[in-house]
């Protein structure tokens, strides 16, 4: 199974150590799953979890996220996107998530906004939008 996941998820996982994010990062990392991610999705991260008020809110410093973010990208699948794709989400940044899902081969993008992703044009991109706890319901029937 491959994923890709918003930063939203990334920083809910960093956060507690509780709920479905806690629990699809650490699959990452344990590689029972595998995450697709760009360059671009990699800044991202990179630019939202090192923001001064997301390090004190995480309480990490930027050391700790810094070596999350290098073993994340080690264990990712990396892909290039060409920004060809435009499914007109109301946020314009999300558009990297998509296209890096289209790009992968993605089976599910991540995010606690599915709302933003489900308004859009994605029907026929390959791969479902889901929260954290939908695909941790999902894979928690597959393993039963």
């Amino acid at each position: 199974m491959i994923i890709t996941v918003d930063t939203n998820v990334i920083f809910s996982a960093l956060y507690s150590n509780r709920g479905a994010s806690h629990v699809i990062i650490n699959m990452i990392i344990d590689e029972h799953i595998k995450a697709a991610i760009s360059p671009q999705i990699y800044f991202e991260y990179y630019d939202v979890l090192t923001r001064e008020e997301n390090l004190r809110i995480l309480n990490l410093s930027l050391k700790e996220v810094e070596d999350f973010l290098d073993l994340f990208a080690l264990l990712a699948q990396k892909h290039f996107i060409y920004y060809l794709l435009r499914p007109n989400l109301p946020d314009e940044s999300d558009n990297i998530f998509v296209e890096c899902a289209f790009a992968s081969k993605s089976d599910y993008l991540v995010t606690s906004n599915v709302k933003d992703f489900k308004q859009s044009e994605l029907k026929g991109f390959g791969f479902k939008v889901v929260t954290p706890k939908e695909l941790y319901n999902i894979l928690e029937v597959g393993n039963e």
